[in-house]
């Protein structure tokens, strides 16, 4: 996989490097005012370019006001240092295709970029809320509201490409989004790298979505999102994600971190995630969530480092369309360091996540199939995950006895919360095959009730060097099973 996608990318190096012709914006009377519309004239330079053998359309310092543009085949967008594209603030200079609205779109198109040091500000608020306005008004109609707020298909992106091959992503700053930041949907050979992302101005604030796409490298980039800040998505059933190399970035999430999911209709498959580091994040560093009949498999998660967190590890399987098997299996977590957070980890962002989804004790890690469909095939070596422990009795005990009391859920949203109250305070499994623990070391600063690993229905899974620590952990057991064969532990 790793030699496929860096002869790619090496192939879509060596394009870009051929558009060696520069275009400068003012050449075709692009004003850099921050007052002129230039939706009109930015698109004549990119078809211009376009039709002219390709090369990159360059701005330099200024504040350039647009609504909806498209990138066309063998032109780049060069942003110079001091350049900033600024979203318009009014609803109807922005196009939609199919459910999705962007400031820049492309379809159907081979080798395009956008770079530079310059800026991409989506000024996300005030549109989203001139968006809204409209949509009480009855004047923009479609998909209608959500929790008092218009439908992320109504807001715009600020980046939207679909079916592309040949991507550069590259050094730019891509800010305040109104929904989605940026959307690759269904393309090839994409490189986003050495970019910074302040996408948490307003809901839906994903850092980057990666939709049904192969070959991809996202790398030595910074995402600070109010929604999943790096996220792997698949929407049709003839698709998947994959061969996906995500490593060396930063994330920072009032949601999940790194997320398969929650549209997981196709699937996952071949994804390497190396050497990353998530930090001040609502939800889970790493969730993988198959719940739409995708499949999931062979998922390598290497060198993560993940500081005052809401939870470690989720891994869901579920069924949100009755008959719609998902799976999830050959999955390597290694070489892990975790600090969970002992209150809210998102706390004094502008867009938290809901305290209402948070159970009242601290949640552990959790692998968690489906009562029909297990999870199989899960490694864990050199892991290290340090909670703050606490769990209180009183609040909603689920003892070793009454384990039937954790929902099932099926059909729900895949979230580390969704179960409310679990036993245990290090790992939850449940519906598994296939696990193994090696070199694992859970902590508890405070006494836990609870046990710290517990197996629901775990069927062939081993404990090699599990350590366990914390005030009366001594006095425990470590690990409790129920329902479960051939699990070993040294």
């Amino acid at each position: 996989m790793k030699i496929k996608i860096i002869l790619s990318i090496s192939l879509l190096l060596l394009t870009f490097g051929m558009q060696a012709k520069d275009y400068p914006a003012s050449f075709f009377g692009i004003e850099s005012n921050g007052t002129t519309l230039n939706t009109t004239s930015i698109q004549k330079g990119i078809d211009y370019i376009h039709e002219n053998g390709g090369g990159r359309l360059v701005f330099s310092v200024g504040r350039y006001v647009t609504g909806s543009i498209y990138l066309k085949s063998n032109v780049t967008i060069h942003l110079g240092e001091g350049a900033i594209i600024l979203a318009s603030l009014n609803p109807f200079d922005y196009n939609r295709h199919g459910y999705w609205t962007s400031m820049i779109f492309a379809l159907d198109q081979q080798n395009i970029g956008i770079t530079g040091k310059g800026v991409i500000d989506g000024r996300g608020y005030e549109l989203a809320l001139n968006v809204l306005a409209m949509v009480q008004k009855g004047v923009i109609k479609g998909y209608g509201m959500d929790q008092d707020r218009a439908k992320e298909g109504l807001r715009p992106h600020n980046i939207y490409f679909k079916g592309c091959d040949g991507i550069l992503i590259q050094g730019i700053n891509i800010n305040n989004p109104a929904s989605w930041n940026q959307q690759y949907d269904q393309c090839k050979n994409v490189l986003v790298e050495n970019i910074s992302v302040d996408s948490k101005n307003y809901w839906n604030n994903d850092g980057i979505d990666i939709v049904d796409c192969d070959s991809v490298i996202v790398r030595n980039s910074y995402f600070d999102a109010s929604d999943d800040g790096i996220c792997l998505k698949s929407h049709r059933p003839e698709l998947i994600c994959q061969n996906i190399e995500i490593y060396n970035n930063v994330v920072r999430s009032s949601a999940s971190g790194i997320k398969f999911g929650t549209y997981s209709v196709g699937g996952f498959r071949n994804v390497k995630i190396v050497n990353n580091t998530v930090y001040d994040t609502y939800r889970s560093a790493i969730t993988f969530a198959s719940v739409d009949g995708g499949v999931l498999e062979n998922i390598m998660v290497d060198s993560l480092k993940a500081l005052n967190v809401g939870n470690a590890i989720f891994l869901r399987i579920g069924e949100r369309k009755p008959g719609k098997k998902a799976s999830m299996k050959d999955i390597r977590i290694s070489n892990v360091y975790v600090e969970i957070a002992a209150t809210k980890a998102d706390k004094g962002y502008p867009y938290e996540g809901p305290v209402e989804h948070l159970p009242r004790n601290i949640s552990p890690a959790s692998i968690v199939g489906a009562l029909d469909v297990p999870i199989e095939n899960v490694s864990l070596k050199n892991i290290e995950i340090h909670y703050p422990g606490g769990g209180d009795p009183n609040y909603a005990k689920v003892g070793l006895d009454e384990l039937n009391k954790v929902p099932e859920l099926p059909d729900s949203y895949p979230e580390f919360s969704m179960f409310k109250e679990l036993p245990a305070w290090g790992f939850y499994i449940r519906h598994a095959k296939g696990i193994v623990f090696e070199n694992v070391r859970l902590s508890c600063k405070n006494k836990d009730y609870r046990t710290a690993v517990v197996l629901d229905d775990v069927h062939g899974a081993s404990f090699n060097g599990l350590k366990i620590s914390g005030p009366g952990e001594q006095e425990k057991e470590a690990i409790f099973s129920k329902s479960s064969t051939q699990i070993k532990h040294d």
